[in-house]
């Protein structure tokens, strides 16, 4: 090997060796700031905080889900430690809708969680899975509508049921259907409740307006009229085929048919660049490798995250 070549080699080494030297530098920073968190673990919460803190994301987890079920499948609490983000996992669940008692009594947790400890609540955002997305909107309209001192930043939701009376109409279709166990089980339990909540025939109609995120019947944004100054961002997967074959449900059955709704409403109302509206294609996948279009998985969490510290 002539003198040029063995000088080539060698700096292709060194400029290797240098690469891999910086990115275990790199990894090395990020474990240490994620070692260097605080992690409080409660009944109704669990909140990690990193080092230097500089923001907040609050996030609820599907209807039957908890903190540690959002740590499994989303697992966007490292990638927001190592960029300052302190992150507050809600156990809340099992609510597709809340009363005024329920947004308060969310509200004092929150607050209790933050109030002890050294929390910059400057640049929060609050979002949320399936029914804690339906969560989500209606607590952080009723801390913009309240004067709370907690004022998010911005919002998301990841192919949320928004619409309880489009969801109720799409329940009894299912039943009617018989085509999927777990879907039949499950619409027979939203025809139940939702009777027994809202009652039924033309008089449930303003119930429903009452406490639904959205009522698209109506175009009513009465849950959802004080996100005119937030950052919003509303994701979904509209997998027509796999909803067909798996389902037997069209496109004006899925929540993505909804979420789009209300993203033109809003619009209409706060602005064109009101919303971001993000769609994806198969990306939906749960943690035990199942294809499933309605799961956290179809949430880029570095795209969330740049969002945030952009924001």
């Amino acid at each position: 090997m002539n003198k040029f070549l063995i000088l080539v080699v060698l700096l292709i080494s060194i400029s290797c060796s240098q690469n891999t030297n910086e990115k275990t530098k790199q990894d090395k920073v990020a474990q240490k700031q994620v070692s260097k968190t605080q992690n409080i673990i409660t009944e109704s919460y669990e909140l990690m905080i990193p080092e230097n803190q500089k923001g907040l994301l609050i996030i609820f987890p599907c209807f039957p889900c908890d903190a540690e079920n959002t740590k499994t499948e989303f697992g966007i609490e490292n990638l927001a430690l190592e960029n300052n983000i302190a992150v507050l996992m809600m156990n809340f669940n099992q609510h597709l809708w809340l009363t005024e008692n329920e947004k308060k009594e969310l509200e004092t947790i929150i607050i209790n969680a933050i109030s002890k400890h050294p929390i910059n609540t400057g640049n929060t955002f609050i979002g949320g899975f399936s029914g804690g997305g339906n969560v989500s909107i209606l607590l952080t309209d009723y801390l913009k509508s309240s004067g709370s001192v907690i004022q998010p930043k911005g919002l998301f939701i990841v192919d949320s049921p928004i619409d309880l009376l489009a969801l109720y109409e799409v329940a009894k279709k299912t039943v009617e259907k018989n085509y999927s166990e777990v879907a039949v089980q499950e619409a027979q339990w939203i025809v139940s409740s939702f009777d027994e909540e809202f009652g039924t025939g033309d008089s449930s109609l303003m119930n429903y307006e009452n406490k639904s995120p959205y009522t698209s019947k109506t175009h009513s944004l009465k849950n959802a009229s004080h996100l005119k100054d937030l950052t919003t961002r509303f994701y979904s997967e509209p997998d027509t085929l796999w909803w067909r074959e798996n389902r037997q449900a069209e496109y004006v059955d899925m929540n993505a048919f909804y979420i789009e709704q209300l993203a033109n409403d809003l619009r209409k109302r706060n602005g064109e660049n009101s919303i971001t509206y993000i769609t994806t294609q198969n990306k939906g996948y749960r943690t035990n490798g199942d294809r499933h279009p309605h799961s956290w998985s179809i949430v880029d969490k570095k795209d969330l995250i740049d969002w945030m510290v952009d924001g």
